[in-house]
């Protein structure tokens, strides 16, 4: 059986062709992926560089809102620290 495939003129014709066709779909595909690829990139930059700005231009706010951030950050975790009932001192639960 397997000659009787490789026999038939028409079956390779079939078989190129296919592969062409394949080809030129893969060629398609890479090139809207690219197309796709420098738009995001564009994207990613335009959002950057509207974070970039401000920051560079109100050093002082941002700096103070990170600050804040921490703080408040720190008093949430000392919150939650300290709603745990256990023992108070850690080595006692491995005693």
């Amino acid at each position: 059986m397997a000659n009787e495939r490789n026999d038939d003129p028409n079956l390779d014709d079939d078989l190129a062709d296919e592969t062409d066709g394949l080809r030129r779909e893969l060629a398609n595909l890479r090139a809207v992926l690219a197309e796709r690829r420098d738009d995001m990139v564009a994207a990613a930059s335009r959002g950057a560089q509207a974070v970039v700005t401000p920051v560079m231009e109100n050093p002082g706010v941002v700096g103070s809102v990170f600050v804040l951030g921490g703080v408040i950050g720190f008093f949430i975790g000392l919150a939650v620290g300290q709603s745990d009932e256990r023992s108070r001192h850690w080595y006692d639960r491995y005693r």
